[in-house]
């Protein structure tokens, strides 16, 4: 159990000049986890040690954050669910400590209730994303990020649910997310160097068309570029064009921790291009997870 009197006394030590007594203090304050914060947080803003005392307070406050993310990170992967928006949540903590998670699901909550009240019950699969798309791109003005592409901020559902604005994944994820909680079958298709959707041909329309997919896949959702429908050759083309073989992964459904990964993936990516060498290397650590998960 935290003693407040023993986490006080710590933080009087944190600016020991003797590297061995601060060392001792550190691992003793990071052993307390989340629950030393409040009390590093009041003692930054309110004592007046010098600038080593809170540039320590503030890296010590970091590595617990990252540390209590990579175990929150490692319970989602080892959950049943493994709910997608939770674990975007979760990755967004990186970056935004205090996120307020359940303002975040009270827009998508708004934004899903907005479709919802369009739809009907006796609209076609592709009458239904029509209005889907209506409401999510033209009311609610969510589009692509073109000019800043490798923006971290476009990897983050908050940023992009308050800037409409977002790279093919986090787009993805957001609609999908909605969809499913409408229950509309669409899930991520984690292509090369992009990310659709696909509409699940769960009524087999295209069997008795005799046009089946072997994928189980109606029809494919692009929400880059404004939720347009494509169809499977237009991601063998999209394949070709790559000069890649085709894979089955590139045409059906990819698990949630493929799609937490990728994330994990472009923030590193987006990290490494601005030179943030620190945030790569925790990144990489939590991607480790994932990896470890999958062998």
């Amino acid at each position: 159990m935290l003693s407040i009197q023993s986490v006080q006394a710590l933080i009087q030590l944190i600016d020991d000049p003797d590297d061995h007594v601060y060392e001792h203090v550190h691992d003793q304050l990071k052993s307390f986890g989340s629950e030393a914060i409040p009390y590093l947080e009041e003692s930054w803003e309110y004592t007046t040690y010098g600038l080593l005392f809170q540039n320590r307070v503030e890296n010590l406050i970091h590595e617990i954050q990252v540390e209590t993310i990579h175990e929150m990170m490692k319970a989602w992967i080892y959950s049943e669910e493994k709910d997608l928006l939770e674990g975007a949540l979760i990755l967004c903590r990186y970056q935004y400590p205090g996120i307020d998670t359940d303002a975040v699901k009270l827009e998508i909550e708004r934004i899903r209730k907005a479709i919802w009240i369009e739809m009907n019950p006796n609209q076609t699969s592709f009458e239904k994303i029509k209005t889907f798309n209506h409401v999510f791109f033209e009311q609610n003005c969510f589009e692509g990020d073109s000019k800043n592409y490798h923006s971290p901020l476009n990897s983050f559902v908050n940023t992009v649910l308050q800037a409409r604005k977002g790279n093919p994944l986090t787009l993805s994820l957001i609609y999908s997310v909605i969809a499913q909680s409408l229950k509309l079958p669409v899930y991520g298709v984690n292509l090369p160097n992009h990310f659709v959707l696909a509409y699940m041909d769960e009524h087999a329309i295209h069997a008795s068309s005799g046009k089946e997919s072997p994928y189980g896949v109606l029809f494919y959702i692009n929400p880059f570029s404004k939720g347009s429908i494509i169809q499977e050759a237009d991601i063998q083309q999209f394949i070709a064009k790559l000069n890649l073989k085709e894979r089955r992964e590139y045409f059906e459904p990819c698990p949630n921790t493929q799609i937490i990964k990728r994330m994990i993936l472009n923030l590193m990516a987006a990290f490494q291009q601005s030179g943030n060498v620190r945030k790569v290397n925790e990144l990489s650590e939590i991607k480790k997870l994932f990896d470890q998960y999958q062998l």
